[in-house]
Order: structure tokens, then C-alpha cells, then sequence
């Protein structure tokens, strides 16, 4: 937290679980294809908006021009991922770094590690960044944890992690807590 909102922040009244994440992507048949191909999507719908002058600035913090179209999917088991293609006259093409502010990664679990990123390697536009890394003694909550991330084609950032082999992990949600943590959650304010 910063200075600013040191303070005690209110909670937003009936918050259940998280629904979906959304994101920009230059090209929305690419980057379908990407999801529903090598990660194994299921396209749910697609749905179009603007140009609206008065509507897309208010309610998206776009210029008046902004037009959109997306494709919500859905990865199973547990996350849906909606995807936009924005046009407008001043739209800007580049990536934020990891380190810029913006800047994020989606992360998926795999069986091995070293398979993933050997099928990754033979994809055409993925590149795979370094070589799978395993975490040392010098974190010891997550000392066997195994990953990497690679780009896509279009440059999101993803990361694949195989944590089977940490041996005390810390309480990361995972399949055996999704029933659970809506439940828990439900009616708390």
C-alpha cells in the first residue's frame, strides 16, 4: 500500500470469487486460435461495441472512436479469460514489460514442465524464455517448484509452474478449494 491509502480500505459489499481477467490482444482470430488450440480453450461467445461517442469514454476510459470486439473463453476447470481487439485512432501497439507498471502474465499449471516446454519450442512465434528453472533452498516455501515463461505469438506473457515436487507448499488454491472458498465466501461482507 502506499502512503496515500494507509488507512483502513472498505470491502466491497458481496464479493464472491473472481470471475474472469480480461485482455487486449492485437489480433482476436490469432489469439483464439492460441488459447482454444495449444491451451486447450472452449469459445463461449463473442460480442461487439462502439464506436460510441458518449458511452465508451464513461464506461471503458476510451476515446470516443473506440470500438471493440471480444470472445469470452472458458479453460477448464476454473477460469474464464475474455479477450478484446480494440480499434481507435490513437491505440498503442506495444507490450508493457514485466517490470513496467501494467505489466502481467497469466500462469498455468502443468503435469511436466519439461514436456510443455518442449511442445512450446515447436510452435511457430512462441518463444520460450531461458530454460525451465527450479527453485532453490533460498525459498524454501516453494524449493522444487519448476517453471518458465514463454511469449506468445502476439507477446503476452505466460508462465507454465509444476509445484508437484515442494515439499511443505503454501496454501495456493487449487482444485480440492474452489467448492470450498465460494462457500466460505458466500454471505461475508
Amino acid at each position: 500500500m502506499s502512503a496515500r491509502s494507509a488507512g483502513e480500505l472498505p470491502r466491497v459489499p458481496g464479493i464472491r470469487y473472481a470471475d474472469h481477467i480480461g485482455l487486449t490482444v492485437p489480433d482476436l482470430e490469432e489469439a483464439v486460435a492460441f488459447f482454444v488450440q495449444v491451451l486447450g480453450a472452449e469459445e463461449l461467445y463473442r460480442s461487439t461495441r462502439g464506436p460510441d461517442a458518449e458511452f465508451m469514454p464513461e464506461n471503458f476510459a476510451v476515446p470516443q472512436d473506440a470500438s471493440l470486439t471480444l470472445a469470452m473463453l472458458r479453460m477448464p476447470p476454473n477460469l474464464n479469460v475474455e479477450l478484446f481487439e480494440w480499434n481507435t485512432s490513437d491505440r498503442r501497439t506495444e507490450h508493457p514489460r514485466h517490470s513496467d507498471a501494467g505489466g502481467h502474465h497469466l500462469c498455468f499449471t502443468v503435469d511436466d514442465v519439461d514436456e510443455a516446454v518442449s511442445m512450446l519450442r515447436g510452435i511457430p512465434g512462441v518463444r520460450v524464455l531461458g530454460e525451465r528453472k527450479e527453485v532453490a533452498g533460498d525459498s524454501p516455501r516453494v524449493a522444487g517448484n519448476r517453471w518458465t515463461y514463454f511469449l506468445t505469438p502476439w507477446g503476452l506473457l505466460v508462465e507454465i509452474v509444476d509445484r508437484s515436487r515442494v515439499a511443505d507448499p503454501p496454501p495456493f488454491v487449487g482444485p480440492a478449494d474452489w467448492r470450498t472458498a465460494a462457500d466460505d465466501n458466500t454471505g461475508k461482507d
